[in-house]
């Protein structure tokens, strides 16, 4: 567990260069056909859950190759993820029940930046009908100085809101009960690399898998895109963690890596 005197937003240089995204969805967009024979999927759903202040929009382009992979891939159809209140906490959780009795089918939640948050919880909330979840760029730490925006997220929406206050979204550090990847970048300018490190939990199928990429092209970089698909490719009930051999494991590093 990250020491909370280290609990801290990312340097100002990662933040100011959060510009290269640009460069990865153009990555995203040359190797858009190729990124087709990627692991296939089963047709299971997969909800894509956006992270503060972004919609479905942004999320479009990884909801489309997932849907090129064979899933059944969901946006969250909630408008722009800003407020977060009991009001929204319900359409989440209904929405997660609404696919499941749509589909029959346990679903996946991919979440990006505060999206990641929401789906852990959800996870959390109905771990019967969630197969598994990956988050991009979380801040799953119960510190939220390791967010850049956090003081955007309170003024919004209060230092706390009334799911915490009423217990719930309160041990954010706290895995699911569910096969759990934390994909996380260091130079990440937006949530401290920190605050996305998922410590180990006993009893509990849990990762990190460290890219290299801005936080805001983590829905858009080709290698993320080979490891969200190797997780959701993976037989329910037959979970492993991420292979790092070969060429991986000179680009996709462990938590422990960061120092």
């Amino acid at each position: 567990m990250v020491a909370a005197t280290m609990a801290r937003p990312p340097h100002p240089f990662w933040t100011l260069t959060e510009g290269r995204a640009v460069f990865e969805f153009g990555a995203f967009s040359l190797f858009r056909k190729s990124m087709r024979n990627l692991p296939q999927g089963d047709g299971h759903p997969v909800l894509v859950l956006p992270g503060f202040m972004a919609s479905d929009h942004s999320t479009r382009p990884m909801r489309r190759l997932f849907k090129d992979l064979g899933y059944n891939a969901y946006g969250w159809g909630l408008g722009r993820n800003v407020k977060f209140n009991e009001t929204r906490e319900r359409e989440m959780s209904d929405l997660v029940e609404r696919i499941y009795d749509e589909t029959g089918d346990k679903l996946s939640i991919v979440g990006w930046s505060l999206g990641g948050v929401f789906a852990r919880e959800l996870a959390k909330m109905h771990p019967d009908i969630v197969r598994l979840v990956v988050s991009l760029g979380s801040p799953i730490s119960n510190d939220r100085r390791h967010s850049a925006p956090s003081r955007l997220f309170e003024a919004i929406n209060g230092k706390q809101t009334k799911p915490e206050m009423e217990g719930r979204y309160r041990d954010l550090e706290a895995a699911p009960p569910v096969p759990t990847t934390s994909i996380l970048t260091k130079t990440d300018g937006v949530v401290s690399w920190r605050g996305s490190v998922q410590c180990p939990t006993k009893g509990h199928q849990t990762e990190n898998i460290v890219v290299p990429a801005s936080h805001v092209g983590l829905g858009v970089n080709p290698l993320v895109m080979v490891a969200v698909a190797d997780r959701l490719a993976q037989p329910e009930g037959q979970w492993s963690p991420f292979d790092r051999s070969g060429w991986r494991g000179r680009v996709f590093k462990t938590a422990a890596e960061l120092g």
